[in-house]
This record gives C-alpha cells, sequence and structure tokens, in this order.
C-alpha cells in the first residue's frame, strides 16, 4: 500500500508529514538524510515501548544509526513539570547536541512533551515525531504546538516547535483500544464539521469501518492532516484561522478540568461532546437549523461515542461551575470566551458574540 504524504510548507520550517503503514519499520530510511551524525534521541512511553520500540530501533540500527531511549510512564498525568523536567535532563545527561534529532514515539501526551523538551533544550533541538495513536496521527503530532499541562489548566505551559518530520505509521493504529481509538475520531469528525461537510458525508458512510479498511483509514488520516496543514500554513501561531481547530475545544477542556485529566474522560470523547454542544449552542443562537445538532450527534451515536455530559461517569461539577472552568481556556481574549460556533456542518466560524446564559442552558440540558 503506497505511503501517502502531506506537506507543510512554512516558510524555513517545512516538513513532511508521511501516512501509510510500515513507517516504523523504515523509519531509519526515513530520518537518515536528516541526520547530522549517526544517533537519535527516543523518548517514548512504557505501553508503547511494549509495542514498538523494538522495532524503532532495529529499523534505526539497519540504517546504522545509534538510539538510546528514555520510557516515561503512560497517561495524561505524564504531561506535567515532574516528567518534563525528567526528558529535559535525560537530553542533556545524553549530550543531545542542536544538530541532533530526538524522536518522539507514541501517543499525544509524548508528542507534546517530548516536542516542548526539543523546544527548549540548547534553546531548540530538532525533532520528529511518530505518532503511535489515531488522535495523535490527525492533530497533535503536526501544526508545531508542544506543551505541558498546569494545575491551572491543560497546555498552559508550551511552545510553538515544528517537527522535522511526522511518521504516521497507520497499521500501528491496529494495537489500539476500542475506546482509545474512538476518542481519536472525535478529533477525526472535528475537521469535517469544521470545514468539510462532504468528508463528515464520507465519514458517515465509512467511519464505522475504517478499523478493518487500510485504504479507508489511510484516507481519512490524510484528508484531517491536509485540512490542518492547510489550517496551520495561514496561521502558525493561533491569531486567526487556526484558532477554529478548536472547535468543540472550549467545551472539552472544561469537562476534562471537571474530571480532573483523568480515565473518566479522554481528550477525543470531550472533543466530541463539545462538538455536540457547539452545534447545539450554535442551532439555539439560530446560526444553522436543528437538524446539524441531531445530524453531529447522530453519527457520534452510530461509532458508539459519548454524546452529552450524561454519558461521562460519576458526578460533574453544575453548569455555572463549568463556564467558569472555561474562563482559564487558553482562548480568552481580554477576558472574553471565544467559541467556535458553526452556520452549519462544514462552516465554524470563531466569536466572543455566545451569551453565557445560552451556553448555560445547553450544559444545563445535555447534563
Amino acid at each position: 500500500m503506497t505511503v501517502e504524504t502531506v506537506a507543510v510548507d512554512l516558510p524555513g520550517r517545512a516538513y513532511e508529514v508521511r501516512i501509510g503503514p510500515g513507517l516504523v519499520a523504515s523509519a531509519g530510511a526515513e530520518i537518515a538524510p536528516l541526520l547530522r551524525r549517526p544517533r537519535v534521541a527516543i523518548v517514548t512511553e512504557d505501553t508503547v515501548a511494549g509495542l514498538h520500540l523494538a522495532v524503532l530501533q532495529d529499523a534505526l540500527s539497519a540504517e546504522g544509526i545509534d538510539s538510546f531511549a528514555l520510557s516515561l510512564p503512560p497517561g495524561e498525568g505524564t504531561k506535567g513539570w515532574p516528567q518534563f523536567t525528567l526528558a529535559v535532563e535525560w537530553l542533556l545527561d545524553r549530550q543531545v547536541e542542536r544538530g541532533d534529532i530526538v524522536v518522539a514515539l507514541g501517543g499525544g501526551v509524548i508528542g507534546d512533551l517530548v516536542g516542548f523538551a526539543a523546544a527548549v533544550v540548547r534553546r531548540g533541538v530538532r525533532f520528529v515525531q511518530v505518532p503511535t495513536s489515531l488522535l495523535a496521527q490527525v492533530d497533535s503530532s503536526v501544526g508545531g504546538k508542544t506543551g505541558i499541562n498546569a494545575p491551572q489548566g491543560k497546555n498552559l505551559i508550551g511552545a510553538f516547535h515544528q517537527p522535522s518530520l511526522v511518521l504516521a505509521d497507520t497499521g500501528l493504529l491496529a494495537t489500539m483500544p476500542e475506546r482509545d481509538f474512538l476518542s481519536g475520531y472525535g478529533e477525526v469528525v472535528k475537521y469535517g464539521l469544521l470545514g468539510d461537510a462532504d468528508f463528515f458525508a464520507w465519514l458517515e458512510a465509512n467511519g464505522p469501518r475504517l478499523r478493518d479498511d487500510p485504504a479507508a483509514l489511510i484516507h481519512a488520516v490524510r484528508r484531517s492532516v491536509q485540512m490542518k496543514a492547510a489550517i496551520v500554513m495561514r496561521d502558525e501561531t493561533e491569531q486567526g484561522d487556526r484558532a477554529l481547530l478548536n472547535l468543540g475545544h472550549t467545551f472539552c477542556h472544561a469537562l476534562e478540568a471537571a474530571t480532573g485529566y483523568s480515565n473518566r474522560l479522554l481528550h477525543g470523547e470531550g472533543v466530541a461532546i463539545g462538538c455536540a454542544l457547539a452545534f447545539e449552542a450554535s442551532a439555539r443562537l439560530g446560526l444553522c437549523s436543528q437538524e446539524e445538532p441531531s445530524r453531529v450527534r447522530e453519527h457520534l451515536a452510530a461509532m458508539g461515542m459519548k454524546t452529552d455530559l450524561s454519558d461521562i461517569p460519576g458526578e460533574l461539577p453544575g453548569a455555572a461551575a463549568l463556564v467558569d472552568l472555561m474562563g482559564q481556556d487558553k482562548k480568552v481574549v481580554d477576558g472574553q470566551l471565544r467559541f467556535i460556533m458553526a452556520r452549519g456542518i462544514g462552516q465554524a466560524f470563531v466569536t466572543t458574540d455566545v451569551p453565557r446564559e445560552v451556553v448555560l442552558q445547553v450544559l444545563e440540558d445535555a447534563a
């Protein structure tokens, strides 16, 4: 099966996203042209290391490239100061130089943390993303957003630092648990909802068979990456259009904070619920017809995904407390919340003109 390539054409920082099966097994040949000396540092996490680290290191060895690896604990809890400090000091102990490459082998947590570490070690070393989850392949590995969480909220500490290469090996997704795969699918759906109604219609027809159809999976990943790359090329540091990628995220980040960034709610699950809530709020504001949020929810339900606050296990704070949590979001400008609303499927836009009472009512009705 052919490997697809999406170019992220940023002046002076251009790179390719390679998409298809078998890319980890050929990673040595993919990474070798980037190297100034034949050695790389790999940072991964324990679950991923058990599945894929040996294949990656063998691929590097086959091209005469030495590698050494650090494995961190899995889970969102890793994405904080303690493990970040450990990774940075480990890279310095291994005498990683500016001309070297650091490889992030893992899902979104590892990609974000390692990218941020690469951004600050010696004021910036190059890194390669090898995303092992659907969510990381379609979203977090592309575009250069790196960072860690703070007690005050998610992703509040970080830097923009573009990778030198992304190797999205779709063959790795076969090892993903169903819930994690569907969490990543929440970000795939988001791309159709924010800017490509035809892609959303394609997902309605093909989403349920993505795990069994390698060609369909490559198409879904490629289209998601193409859409993200196009937006990043227009607005790398989120001064305007890039905020569209946060469709569903203002609701999502409040729900993640309310559930303690725990296994109660995975990021992509929160994005999916957030998209449904954003479309519901859009309909109540008269921006789109009521059929649109119904269609969003119907597709999420058909995929076996969460669609409402009531689908999240355990107690949640009240609507007013959730709105207060939104105030810590990075999308706040001059104290005003920026929401991504929609005039229809594929027609998202950024606005601060969303009355608090509408948001409260949508949250109360979804509980």
